[in-house]
């Protein structure tokens, strides 16, 4: 297993990155077609893509780093047939690299479904494990999205 660090997706990587993204995704946030992952991913400013390729060179996750002001935002997604075995606290490690904070969201609830009808399991004892405070006072409340703010602070660990 290897960590890819790059600026921009290729096609392909596209390809494979929103075939995990809609597997492993709730229903809800699903990417219809690669014109609107397109959009998605223009709208995050100066991004880094962390891909973690398998032995045999298949994307087996993806997490990304892009900045709102200067705020480090973050988001990753493994497949999940890697889930449980260390790999997305590898992949979440290789972001907080000489970062002071990172800053995102998670879904903290278990009402979620997957595209293949399976509950989405919510991430939050992963994070909480990774160090990760969760800030239940901050939410994102949308048509797609109810999630909590969590954050990491190198300073704290947490």
């Amino acid at each position: 297993m290897k960590i890819i660090i790059t600026p921009t997706l290729s096609d392909q990587q596209k390809e494979r990155v929103l075939r995990i993204w809609n597997a492993e995704y709730p229903v809800r946030l699903q990417m219809p077609g690669m014109d609107e992952f397109d959009t998605f991913l223009n709208t995050l400013i100066n991004p880094k893509h962390y891909l973690m390729v398998s032995n045999d060179d298949v994307i087996i996750g993806w997490g990304n780093k892009y900045y709102i002001g200067d705020v480090t935002c973050f988001f990753i997604m493994l497949s999940g047939e890697i889930h449980g075995k260390g790999y997305g606290t590898t992949l979440l490690n290789e972001l907080k690299k000489g970062e002071n904070q990172l800053f995102g969201w998670a879904i903290d609830h278990d009402t979620d479904v997957k595209v293949n009808g399976e509950p989405y399991p919510s991430p939050i004892h992963f994070y909480r494990k990774n160090g990760f405070t969760i800030n239940i006072d901050l939410r994102l409340e949308n048509e797609q999205l109810s999630a909590v703010n969590i954050l990491w602070n190198a300073k704290t660990g947490q």
